[in-house]
C-alpha cells in the first residue's frame, strides 16, 4: 500500500517502467520456495543480492537482465532513490555486452502447483476490499496518512459446491468459516494475523429472496484484538449460476497484529466488502492471502 501511493505513484517511475523494463509484481514466499523454471530464476536473481538466505523473506525491487544478472536490489520505497537507481540500472544494461543481455527463453517447464494455484473449476472469485472507517490520531507522517486512508485488496474463492448452494438460497458453513477466518481481517497496514478455528466465537449467515444476513464474533483468547460484525447483502443467480455478489461487512474492531501495526487506539469500525469479480482486474487472478502455500486448507 506504501509503495502503491509513493513509489508507483510517481510519473516518472510509472512511464519508465512502462516503457523501458518488463515490470513484474510477485510473491516472494511463493517464487523463492517454488520448484520449476520461475523458481529457479528468481532464485539466482535475488540469490546475488543481501537477502540470499531463501529461508526468510526476500521482499524488495529488483532489476536484472533476462539472463539473471541483478542490475541493483533496493528495498527503500523512497521515489527519488528508486528513479536514480532504475536510470543507473539502464546505463548498466546499455554497457553489458551482446552476449549478457541477448539471451534464449527459458523453458518454463512444469509448474510447481503448490505455488501456481488456480481458482476451484466451477467455482467463484470474490474481490474483498477492507477499510478503517476513522478512529485514527492525526498526524503530519506522511507514510502513516498512507496507512490511515489504505483501502486493502485480497480476493476469496467459493468451491464449485459452494457456489451451487449459494444458488440454492444457502450458505454453507465451510464458506462462513471461510470469510470469517481469512476475510473478516484489518489488513489495511499489513499482512494480518488470520483468525484460528477456536478465535471465531460466531458466525451465522442467511439467505433469503437473495439477501444476504448475518453476523459474527471473533476474538483472540487473550481479548487483545477481536471483531464484532453484521453482514448485509445481496446474491443473484440466474440459470443456476451466480451473477451478482455485492456484500458488506460493517463492526467494530479492535487490536492489531504483528504486521499490522498502529491501530487505531481501542475499538474502530471497520467496513470489508465483497464484489464479485468480472475477470477484467489482472489482480482477480491473485490467490487469496489466507491460502498462500495452503489451498486445501483454505478451501476445507
Amino acid at each position: 500500500m506504501l509503495d502503491r501511493e509513493s513509489t508507483f505513484a510517481h510519473p516518472q517511475i510509472v512511464s519508465l517502467l512502462k516503457t523501458k523494463f518488463v515490470p513484474v509484481a510477485l510473491d516472494q514466499a511463493y517464487q523463492r520456495r517454488q520448484k520449476d523454471a520461475e523458481g529457479d530464476y528468481y532464485r539466482k536473481l535475488a540469490g546475488q543480492g543481501p537477502r540470499g538466505d531463501f529461508r526468510g523473506t526476500t521482499q524488495g525491487f529488483y532489476v536484472g537482465t533476462a539472463g539473471g544478472k541483478l542490475l541493483f536490489y533496493n528495498n527503500n520505497r523512497d521515489p527519488e532513490k528508486l528513479l536514480r537507481l532504475l536510470q543507473q540500472s539502464l546505463k548498466q544494461f546499455a554497457d553489458l555486452k551482446a552476449a549478457e543481455a541477448d539471451v534464449a527463453a527459458i523453458d518454463p517447464g512444469k509448474s510447481d502447483v503448490q505455488y501456481n494455484p488456480t481458482p476451484p473449476e466451477g467455482g467463484l472469485v470474490v474481490r474483498v476490499r477492507a477499510k478503517v472507517l476513522s478512529g485514527y490520531e492525526a498526524t503530519e507522517d506522511r507514510w502513516q496518512k498512507i496507512f490511515q486512508n489504505a483501502i486493502s485488496r485480497d480476493n476469496l474463492w467459493v468451491s464449485a459446491d459452494e457456489h451451487q448452494a449459494l444458488c440454492q438460497g444457502n450458505v454453507p458453513r465451510s464458506l462462513q468459516m471461510r470469510i470469517a477466518k481469512y476475510h473478516l481481517v484489518d489488513n489495511t497496514r499489513g499482512e494480518p494475523p488470520m483468525w484460528r478455528d477456536a478465535e471465531v466465537r460466531d458466525v451465522s449467515m442467511k439467505l433469503e429472496d437473495g439477501l444476504l444476513t448475518g453476523q459474527a464474533h471473533l476474538e483472540t483468547a487473550d481479548g487483545k484484538r477481536g471483531f464484532q460484525v453484521a453482514l448485509r447483502g445481496h446474491v443473484v443467480c440466474k440459470s443456476d449460476s451466480l451473477v451478482r455478489l455485492d456484500v458488506i461487512a460493517k463492526g467494530e474492531y479492535w487490536g492489531e497484529g504483528q504486521y499490522t501495526r498502529n491501530a487505531p487506539p481501542g475499538k474502530f469500525p471497520l467496513a470489508v466488502s465483497f464484489t464479485l469479480a468480472d475477470g477484467t482486474d489482472v489482480a482477480d487472478r491473485i490467490p487469496p492471502q489466507g491460502s498462500r502455500g495452503w489451498v486445501r486448507g483454505y478451501l476445507r
